[in-house]
């Protein structure tokens, strides 16, 4: 496309004729540009906003008369309108109809060639001093920016006399306003200018930049603001003007019209400026006294700037005022032109209405002013009468003025309300976490600050947009706002979910504070040194955090203030009503939510000042996020001692949904006010704890010896069948009398426990708050529990009652199997799933959970351990301290026709004595081994390898055996076992646990590790050398090991029958609390990973094996374990591998307990009916998946499993 077919054309009016097909310079320039632009930033790193290659290329174009000015003038041409052109060769029509010029200018444009040395290229610098690629080329072709002056002069001096004399003095006053504005604007567009060209550009590029890189453009829009746009617009303003000048000359008859539409377009640049100028202000004089080099800078810029004009030097700060200036001036001269205008000519409606728009726009530039200070300095400190004129003011009726001075409050406190909120950031959070070294340990700061800080960003953003809608109406109403309701209205119902949510957090968070700062003394100094912060006001941390809570309510004061003054008819007065039932309505939604916060804070402070005795401490889990603190209070308590006098023991009772403690307050001695809180006695959980009696009579406080003890050896004094009635309602008023009620804890350390109380309305409240935590401790149980009970057998195993007289009616003898001792499951090679379990009488084997298919498949007495090795196909029984291997295939056959079904047993220990064997892998070798004790100071172990081609031989070529094998003879000896290795430990032996590469023998010295493989090297855990153990050295001596299983790949849990230890694969103790106290007596531990099953005769005691703490507790009668999960199938220690609480969901523990004892008869004898003995497994609880998720148990995104014990329920809903 050629050149003149791109540039724009139309008809241009210059001295009130008009031209067609004409154009300006600024059209020829532009069409140029967009065809060099490309050339000039690839090639020559031109910006493609430097337009004056393309003014140069035109002037070239225009003296070889490619075009001309229409009329003739000898002006340069100037990248603006002032001019108009047409090409030589245009006639009227289309231009492919024009006449085609002959020859067409030719020459060469220099700046835009490259190099014409032949060794430039792009790795060798160039000698040329004038090479394109040094960017000199375009030095001094043409003037940056060169403003066109048409009013050099006095506007009579540049008009023909004849004219001159044909207007009157007040035309010609009006035309030399006019041209004084016109020369005003372009002085003012080339100060714009300036500060682009002097100060804006070079700072950006400034090298070695006076301030840092990272901050230059932040630091330009602080300062500078949209002064840019402003010269855009200002520019626009003047081509019109121009334009109008040059339609009109010499008498431009309208400039109103004019500046109304600038007006227009002034409003969306100058308030914006005109409200940042404070602040501009501000950050440049800080910037200036805080840095030296950008002093020094700009104090060069300047004396730059005096050197271009040749004239008075001015500063910075005069050019960055220029456009409020320049905005003042206006009404001034608009009005003068007014006033010359003759009666008559539209021009003077244009010309005051433009003066109007033009102060309204002062008026918005003063109030952007206000609304930028955000409340910082004496623009933010403004009122509603500040920014309105006294006329204005008195035009107004009294209500409606003070209705707008509430409304003008309620936008500047949320103002102040959102800059708070900005603070949190600026003064708190950041500073926390870009401390060096950190105030708070990075491992916590996260928590803190979504602890402390919550959802306040949320707030900020709801607040922030309310905010600009409020400053959107205020703008557009100013100085009388209609209503803000819509504001307020739509702001309630969006920030309603994030106050139901931030409000209950104020306790936690004022809570966490005060704790950090008792706790942390840097953080201390941090929030003492943030008080002194010009923008706290002197207020600490929590009233910061604290601010949303009163804002809630500064609206519905603020809301009925502005109803008290809403005139009768106004929408606000149907409309703030419905808003000021959001606001209550939300308050009272909030309350719930805090009451759980408080309790909670309080249950905090409670757990952080609760002091054990040493080496008592429990965990009961109190920091866990649904622990709650059901009731506090005062009781009595008297000390068993038989001391005379007045010994009553002031107890404080906490009441948390999973434990009951009682602990004496103590003014703390290290903190002035602070009260701890000793623990008396073991903590007592409910699971375990039983109400006894709530209706005994009451007692005196100075009795003494004489102790309200139910079953004690005398009578009370108080007994209501002593003490006549006329004293027993007198007891009950005595100020000294206490009202005793009996618990029962039903732990190892527990017992009958006798409280008092010191009213009976107290002893009453009492009864119904543990009625109420037992009752809603058991729901929380059954819904949260780690295992069920799945009956294997319920009415099978029968023993003898107990026969309190009478002899039995009849013999039952036929059906009693004595005590179930073990359990084993097992898969047959027909893949049925039969479960075999032993008793004093024999074994039985049936279907799992099918009770009825229970048969007597072996006539044993005293069976005591079972084994299945299911890769050979045998059975082991240990049975009257003999241990026989049986092939299960003669026991159950798969069918008829086994070849093993007449497989006959073999006794493995020949004469001697068997007291245990354990059966596992070590090394891919199947061993069994069996333990014979000698007294209580040796034992002996002997060690077996199946051999499976031994047993697979058929029964035709296996030797004639008799019951002679099984009395000991040595016909055919461990034909289906070789002999590995004998060996003796000089201790007693309890229990033997395959690891992975070796063995621990659990015995009267603790756990010995050996290594049975090699050389039978050994080694004695724990290490009691260790001072660690110091206080537990004569426990560990006493108390008899259990078991041992692993919680990580470096650390073991040791388990005794009254505590447990943890230690690393050295033996030494891995935590800083040395034991872990059972609430029972574990007379067998059995594993199921990860937790860990104590079997007390009473209750199974649940604990998860790395932390410790009580997951659940399984009451019943004469309970025991009868299988712990060993076996080759079922590897005793397994945790799972990639580090989740993932459990086996199959059984993995068998126990058996008591079927309740028949009541007594009437005569007061039992029945004698025998008891039967229910055996079942523990199967793990399916746990919870997240809503809406598909995954499998196998993948990790469900809901961890909490060790602690159950939970309560949340007193508010979870919010996801």
């Amino acid at each position: 496309m050629r050149l003149r077919d791109k540039v724009p054309r139309g008809t241009h009016v210059k001295g009130s004729i008009p031209y067609p097909r004409a154009f300006t310079g600024k059209d020829i320039v532009s069409a140029i540009q967009s065809s060099i632009q490309r050339e000039l930033a690839i090639n020559h790193g031109v910006s493609t906003s430097d337009r004056r290659i393309a003014l140069q290329v035109a002037r070239s174009l225009q003296n070889q008369l490619f075009f001309y000015e229409v009329e003739w003038g000898g002006r340069e041409l100037q990248d603006g309108v002032e001019d108009v052109y047409m090409f030589l060769d245009d006639a009227e029509g289309p231009s492919s109809g024009g006449l085609e010029r002959a020859e067409l200018p030719t020459g060469v444009v220099t700046m835009l060639t490259k190099c014409y040395s032949p060794s430039c290229g792009e790795d060798t610098p160039c000698y040329c001093y004038s090479c394109p690629r040094k960017g000199a080329a375009f030095t001094g072709i043409v003037p940056e920016s060169t403003t066109m002056s048409t009013a050099s002069s006095e506007w009579p001096n540049t008009v023909a006399p004849e004219v001159l004399a044909s207007l009157p003095d007040s035309e010609i006053n009006r035309q030399t306003i006019i041209h004084k504005l016109i020369s005003k604007e372009e002085q003012y567009v080339h100060d714009l200018d300036t500060v682009d060209r002097v100060f804006i550009r070079p700072l950006r590029n400034a090298n070695p930049p006076v301030i840092p890189k990272h901050e230059v453009d932040d630091f330009i829009d602080d300062v500078f603001g949209n002064i840019l746009d402003l010269r855009e617009c200002n520019r626009r303003l003047l081509e019109v003007m121009y334009v109008r000048q040059r339609e009109q000359a010499p008498v431009v008859q309208r400039i109103g019209d004019i500046f109304l539409d600038a007006a227009t377009e002034f409003r969306l640049a100058y308030p914006i400026y005109a409200g940042h100028h404070p602040m501009a202000e501000k950050r440049l004089k800080e910037e200036l006294e805080q840095n030296g080099a950008f002093r020094l800078w700009i104090e060069d810029r300047e004396r730059q700037i005096g050197r271009d004009i040749d004239g008075p030097r001015l500063d910075l700060k005069h050019l960055l005022n220029r456009p409020v200036e320049h905005l003042q001036k206006y009404p001034v001269l608009l009005e003068a032109i007014c006033r010359e205008t003759a009666d008559g000519n539209p021009d003077g409606e244009f010309l005051m209405e433009s003066v109007k728009a033009i102060r309204k726009l002062q008026a918005v530039a003063q109030l952007r002013s206000f609304q930028l200070a955000m409340g910082r300095g004496v623009t933010g400190k403004w009122e509603w009468h500040d920014l309105v004129t006294t006329e204005y003011r008195k035009s107004l009726t009294k209500d409606e003025a003070k209705r707008q001075a509430i409304i003008f409050e309620l936008i500047k406190g949320e103002m102040a309300y959102v800059r708070d909120l900005e603070n949190i950031e600026h003064m708190y959070i950041r500073p926390l976490r870009e401390a060096d070294p950190p105030i708070i340990p990075p491992e916590r700061l996260n928590q803190f600050i979504q602890d402390v800080f919550h959802n306040y960003s949320e707030l900020l953003y709801h607040h922030r947009r309310l905010m600009e809608h409020m400053h959107e109406v205020q703008r557009d109403e100013h100085p009388r706002i209609r209503s803000i309701t819509a504001c307020v209205f739509d702001a309630v119902l969006n920030f309603r979910e994030a106050y139901i949510e931030y409000i209950p957090n104020y306790p936690i968070a004022a809570y966490r504070i005060d704790d950090e700062m008792a706790n942390n003394h840097n953080f201390k100094a941090f929030v003492e040194a943030s008080i002194r912060h010009p923008e706290s006001h002197r207020l600490d941390m929590k009233n910061f955090i604290n601010r949303p809570i009163p804002r809630l309510l500064r609206y519905e004061l603020l809301l009925k203030n502005i109803l008290d003054e809403t005139p009768p008819g106004h929408p606000d007065r149907n409309d703030i009503p419905q808003v000021l039932e959001l606001i209550k309505a939300l308050g009272k939604e909030t309350e719930p939510g805090v009451m759980s916060a408080k309790q909670k804070v309080e249950l905090w402070r409670y757990a952080n000042n609760l002091v054990f005795k040493p080496g008592e401490a429990v965990d009961m889990d109190l920091k866990d996020d649904n622990r709650s603190l059901i009731h506090c209070g005062k009781l009595l308590r008297q000390p068993d001692s038989s001391i005379p006098g007045n010994n009553w023991t002031e107890l404080f009772v906490l009441v948390f949904d999973n434990y009951m403690v009682m602990t004496r307050p103590k003014e703390s001695k290290e903190k002035e006010g602070m009260t701890k809180y000793h623990v008396n006695r073991r903590p007592i959980p409910l699971d375990l704890m039983t109400l006894v009696n709530f209706t005994d009579p009451p007692t005196q406080r100075s009795t003494g010896l004489l102790r309200n003890l139910r079953g004690g050896g005398g009578t009370h004094a108080t007994d209501p069948a002593v003490v006549p009635s006329a004293h027993r309602g007198s007891d009950a008023t005595d100020s000294r009398s206490v009202f005793p009620f009996t618990i029962h804890y039903n732990g190892r350390l527990g017992g009958t426990l006798i409280l008092y109380a010191e009213s009976q309305q107290a002893r009453q409240e009492w009864r119904q708050v543990l009625e109420e935590a037992l009752g809603l401790r058991a729901v929380v149980q059954e819904s949260n529990k780690v295992f069920e009970i799945e009956t294997l057998s319920t009415d099978t195993f029968l023993v003898p009652s107990l026969i309190s007289s009478a002899s039995p009616a009849w013999n039952h003898e036929a059906s009693l199997t004595g005590k179930v001792t073990c359990s084993v499951p097992f898969n047959t090679l027909d893949n049925r799933a039969l479960v075999a379990i032993g008793c004093e009488e024999g074994v039985w084997i049936g279907y799992r959970h099918d009770s009825k298919s229970m048969r007597r498949v072996l006539h044993l007495k005293m069976v005591s351990q079972m084994a299945m090795l299911e890769d050979f196909g045998l059975f082991l029984v240990c049975a009257d301290r003999s241990l026989f291997a049986y092939h299960i295939e003669a026991l159950v056959p798969s069918s008829p026709h086994s070849s093993n079904a007449s497989q006959t047993p073999q006794k493995l220990n020949g004469s001697r004595e068997v007291s245990f064997f354990s059966v596992g892998m070590l090394h891919n070798r199947t061993l069994v081994v069996y333990v014979k004790r000698k007294g209580v100071n040796s034992s002996n172990f002997y060690i077996l390898e199946p051999v499976i081609e031994r047993i697979n031989e058929k029964a035709k070529t296996a030797a004639p055996t008799n019951f002679g094998n099984l009395l000991g003879r040595k016909t055919q000896k461990m034909d289906w076992f070789r002999s590995y290795r004998d060996f003796s430990i000089p201790a007693e032996a309890y229990d033997l646990i395959f690891l992975k590469a070796r063995i621990a023998i659990l015995c009267s010295k603790g756990f010995e590790i050996m290594d049975i493989i090699n050389d039978l090297s050994s080694v004695s855990i724990p290490a009691r050398d260790d001072m660690r153990l110091a206080n537990l050295t004569r426990r560990l001596d006493s108390c008899k090991p259990m078991g041992m299983f692993r919680c990580t790949d470096d650390e073991f849990l040791l388990c005794y029958d009254e505590f447990g230890i943890h230690v690393n694969k050295h033996g030494q103790p891995s935590r800083t609390s040395n034991s872990i106290e059972w609430e029972g007596t574990a007379e067998r531990v059995a594993f199921h990973p990860p937790y860990i099953l104590l079997f007390d005769t009473r209750f199974i005691e649940i604990r998860h094996v790395q932390t410790g703490l009580l997951a659940q507790v399984i009451p019943g009668n004469d309970m025991h374990c009868i299988w712990d999960g060993r076996g080759l199938n079922a590897s005793h220690y397994p945790m799972p591998v990639d580090g989740t609480d993932n459990m086996v969901q199959e059984a993995r523990v068998h126990g058996v307990m008591k079927a309740p004892e028949p009541p007594s008869s009437q005569g007061g004898f039992r029945s004698s009916r025998p008891v039967a003995q229910h055996v079942f497994e523990l199967i793990p609880t399916i746990p919870l998946y997240l809503p809406g998720s598909l995954a499998s148990p196998s993948t990790p995104v469900y809901y961890p499993q909490s060790f602690s014990p159950p939970r309560s329920p949340p007193l508010q809903p979870y919010r996801g």
